[in-house]
């Protein structure tokens, strides 16, 4: 049994500890299957497609029936309130409330049958972030420095970015779940120098980063003396304050300063170089000009970018009439929270991104994956230990839908199915480990590859399987 790391814990015993959570031993249960290295004549279909990676992730756990994959013939407690519309693509429906991207389907691939066996956010988050299940399942642990890094982190150690000052950048963030800061957006154990550089609301002003203005007045000594940085980060330092693990301040004032020597960097933080038209487009708050701001960070060569379209999973619990603070974590009230505060902005924006990056020709070698921690029951009901007047739908980690888009994904496609309950995969299904597979490998990256720790210990990159289907069929 693994037992949690403390101060008294040896550096032989972290070392031992720490190999045997990198082979994946220690994860009883659903595990992955991962796929064995391959020579340049073996790589999968959509290898080295992607120069940048977006992912959308829709914190608290979107409704697979009340979105991507509604079951308009199941009986009224499973079917829920909502209709299904036609799509773009023959035979594929989508809830009532998604008209925008029903309309663009046609550009974009869902996997239906995704399923893992971890039912809380926390922990589920982690799983998403990492492709790895968390050694405390279905629990809202911290964050800690044993924990496996994030794709982004991954990224970072195994192909640092040339062309920009930073490999990741999370943006919205950081992600609650919904009291502690979620564990598995980190760099874990390969230190705070791989964490992503994360920015809170970037709605807020016109200059994300206003520290990145630059002074053409200033001479170098006095640009030494700007490390004080505060505003550049100072939304994501006041969410991390009560959590000292999980923020370096030096570490951060240290990327924001290096910012400052790259017109590039600082330009692409400009949202007021962007017309008024679009940005009401994307939509004037805080999930639609986080994913204008990926765009713009897309253009200048940033490789990895996370929106959290929801930066608290149940915001709605402590501020209803904020529809910034709206999660997907929808135990009760469902149909009022996606009708009138979720779904709308959802539709938009993400529609709005998928058209812009294809109007000026970047979904060519842009992946977009648009995913959550998991999804929710099919039976719909009351529950009381929630917040809610009516009902909702509770957890569900055995079927729940994704969407990719971009660098060779199969246009109109849908891979996997749900059974008729919404309710368990009908087909094949796939995990969070075969997501982070797929992102690796579009970014021309072995997923069954090696990187190391701070001390040499190798570790996969990802435990998954490409999903093929996504590119083919």
């Amino acid at each position: 049994m693994l037992r949690f790391f403390d101060a008294h814990t040896s550096r032989r015993e972290w070392l031992r500890l720490g190999g045997l959570a990198g082979l994946g031993w220690g994860l009883p249960g659903l595990m992955p299957s991962p796929a064995a290295a391959t020579g340049p004549d073996e790589r999968p279909p959509g290898f080295g497609r992607a120069k940048s990676v977006i992912v959308l992730f829709a914190s608290g756990g979107q409704s697979q029936i009340d979105t991507w994959d509604p079951k308009p013939h199941a009986p009224a407690e499973i079917r829920g309130s909502f209709t299904s519309i036609p799509t773009a693509v023959p035979g594929v429906r989508f809830c009532e409330h998604m008209p925008h991207l029903a309309k663009l389907a046609d550009r974009f691939s869902l996997v239906r049958s995704m399923s893992h066996e971890d039912v809380d956010h926390g922990s589920a988050f982690y799983l998403s972030m990492t492709g790895r299940y968390h050694r405390r399942r279905s629990a809202n642990p911290p964050a800690g420095p044993d924990d496996s890094p994030g794709y982004s982190s991954i990224l970072q150690r195994v192909r640092p970015s040339r062309s920009f000052s930073r490999t990741s950048v999370h943006l919205n963030g950081p992600a609650y779940v919904p009291k502690i800061v979620a564990p598995g957006q980190f760099g874990g154990f390969l230190g705070k120098r791989y964490d992503p550089f994360t920015l809170g609301d970037v709605s807020s002003g016109e200059i994300v980063v206003p520290g990145l203005e630059p002074h053409h007045d200033l001479p170098p000594v006095r640009v030494q003396a700007r490390r004080n940085l505060l505003s550049s980060i100072e939304s994501y330092t006041q969410a991390l304050a009560a959590d000292r693990s999980a923020v370096d301040m030096n570490t951060l004032y240290e990327q924001a300063f290096t910012m400052l020597d790259r017109p590039q960097t600082r330009d692409a933080f400009r949202l007021d170089a962007e017309p008024d038209e679009l940005r009401d487009r994307y939509g004037r708050y805080r999930s639609g000009q986080a994913c204008l701001l990926a765009r713009r960070l897309v253009e200048a060569g940033c490789p990895m970018i996370t929106v959290i379209l929801n930066h608290n999973n149940r915001g709605q619990d402590d501020s209803p009439e904020d529809r910034d603070a709206w999660g997907w974590d929808t135990h009760n009230d469902i149909f009022v929270g996606l009708r009138d505060y979720l779904l709308p902005r959802f539709d938009r924006t993400l529609s709005t991104l998928l058209e812009d990056l294809e109007d000026r020709g970047l979904l060519d070698d842009t992946l977009v994956v648009c995913m959550g921690e998991f999804g929710r029951a099919p039976l719909v009901a009351l529950e009381k230990r929630f917040a809610g007047a009516s009902p909702g739908r509770k957890h569900w980690s055995r079927v729940y839908s994704i969407m990719l888009a971009g660098a060779g994904i199969r246009r109109g496609g849908v891979v996997g199915a749900s059974d008729a309950q919404g309710a368990y995969p009908a087909d094949d299904s796939y995990g969070p480990w075969d997501v982070t597979a797929t992102i690796f490998s579009a970014l021309g990256i072995d997923p069954a590859g090696h990187y190391t720790n701070l001390v040499g210990q190798p570790f996969r990159i990802s435990e998954g399987r490409v999903i093929t289907g996504l590119y083919s069929g």
